[in-house]
């Protein structure tokens, strides 16, 4: 799929308007000065700068790189550089480079609506859908509705662009872009008759099917960076990362890993804490014992949710470190989890939607989870509402196995005490069809004999 296939539908205006046009400070103060630029460097950032956008223009996007690069390094303190250079990073492929030159521009320039957008989409493009979905929060204020609430689908929450872009498409505002970015997020949900009547509104009867068509394969992306590169029309490329000598002057951006464990409510009992790291550090040591592992799920159809951490609800109990032990025996790895009162917080999420795409990639993660049910409940935590996801019943050392496993693969969690944990609804209503479905292809089956 190309940018051309989805240009019909005014999808491709999110990554086009955003990158294509570009107002430098050629002449203008940097937005923050640390140091005077020669009168010299000044005129040659500028010149290569000119360049850079001829080059972007013919489409040359390696040259426009380079001469981007250049500017860059003549005046790191021009904002309109940075940017430049981020465009020419998302053009050639480079997300992770990308990431970088916008991290710098909102760093001159925090209130930048344009980069900010483009920095999510950089994010998107290389798997941090979590990260993504922060800065596209920070930023409501200056990304248009529009924009910002199809970039909240290609980051993982469909349900979420909904809510986002109901309210653009209801404005006095809203035109065929607008209406069309909800059908598509429509369809990211998995509402293709919601899709079907939006798109219906700005196509003729003939060209819905291929639009859907177009979409169906869309929605369903092999990689992180499938959609973004879809929407610019590139093709990704293993990315060195932007050199370490255009990095702005005392910025060292921080992780989601840091910030989660910043805030790890794991770390309340220090032991639990030390137990669950000093397994993570061990890949030689199997890190779930209690079952045998299982073939991987599917690739996900959607990239991963943002998640949210929040704090420990009143009458939580954090489970205290078991004794070292040495790893299972291979009779005891064949066990299921022994019966419990303690539970693994996997994460809280903005709503169900999204709790289930967070369960449906730790379990991708922990194939043993696709055994175990999944627990979620509504939560207020600090004013707002999360919906806690969790797995549990279980004996504390098998519990606290359970989160080392998560752990050792990336995924943070915490072990703690129950408090009225009851299985998701969405993970019975899943369970209810397939109980359903079951017999009638066995009737069907038999009478087919």
């Amino acid at each position: 799929m190309t940018i051309r296939t989805l240009a019909g539908a005014g999808v491709s205006a999110l990554l086009v308007a955003s990158v294509a046009t570009l107002s430098l400070s050629h002449g203008a103060a940097p937005a923050v000065a640390t140091a005077r630029v020669d009168p010299k460097d000044a005129k040659a950032a500028a010149d290569c700068a000119a360049d850079a956008q001829r080059m972007l223009a013919k489409k040359q996007w390696d040259k426009a790189v380079k001469l981007a690069e250049e500017a860059v390094g003549l005046n790191g303190q021009d904002a309109g550089y940075r940017a430049l250079l981020g465009a020419a990073y998302l053009r050639a492929g480079r997300f992770a480079s990308a990431e970088q030159a916008y991290h710098d521009v909102m760093t001159l320039q925090p209130d930048n609506g344009r980069a900010a957008l483009n920095l999510a989409l950089a994010q998107i493009g290389t798997g941090k859908w979590d990260e993504a979905r922060v800065t596209l929060d920070s930023h409501a204020a200056t990304i248009a509705p529009a924009d910002r609430g199809l970039a909240i689908a290609l980051a993982g929450d469909p349900a979420g662009a909904v809510e986002v872009l109901t309210v653009a498409a209801r404005s006095a505002e809203a035109d065929a872009k607008t209406r069309q970015n909800l059908a598509l997020a429509y369809a990211m949900a998995g509402r293709w008759a919601d899709a079907r009547a939006l798109v219906s509104v700005d196509l003729d009867a003939g060209a819905v099917d291929a639009r859907l068509g177009e979409w169906a394969s869309f929605v369903r992306p092999r990689s992180a960076s499938d959609q973004v590169a879809s929407l610019l029309g590139v093709t990704p490329v293993v990315d060195p990362g932007q050199p370490v000598a255009l990095a702005l002057a005392g910025t060292v951006p921080v992780t989601t890993a840091e910030k989660v464990d910043a805030f790890m409510p794991g770390r309340a009992d220090p032991a639990v804490e030390a137990a669950v790291v000093a397994d993570a550090a061990q890949p030689e040591e199997p890190a779930v014992a209690m079952v045998p592992a299982v073939p991987a799920a599917p690739a996900p159809a959607l990239p991963a949710p943002a998640r949210v951490i929040a704090a420990q609800p009143a009458g939580y109990k954090i489970a205290s470190a078991p004794a070292p032990r040495r790893a299972a025996a291979p009779a005891a790895a064949m066990r299921m989890p022994a019966k419990g009162d303690w539970f693994v917080q996997i994460g809280a999420y903005q709503n169900a939607a999204v709790a289930r795409d967070g369960w449906g990639r730790a379990a991708r993660r922990l194939p043993v989870l696709a055994r175990l049910n999944p627990n979620g409940a509504t939560a207020t935590v600090k004013g707002a509402s999360v919906y806690r996801l969790s797995v549990g019943g279980f004996a504390r050392g098998d519990a606290v196995t359970l989160c080392r496993g998560l752990r050792a693969r990336g995924a943070p969690c915490f072990v703690r005490g129950g408090v009225g944990e009851q299985i998701a609804a969405w993970h019975k209503s899943a369970a209810t069809r397939t109980a359903k479905v079951a017999p009638r292809a066995k009737g069907a089956q038999l009478a087919s004999r």
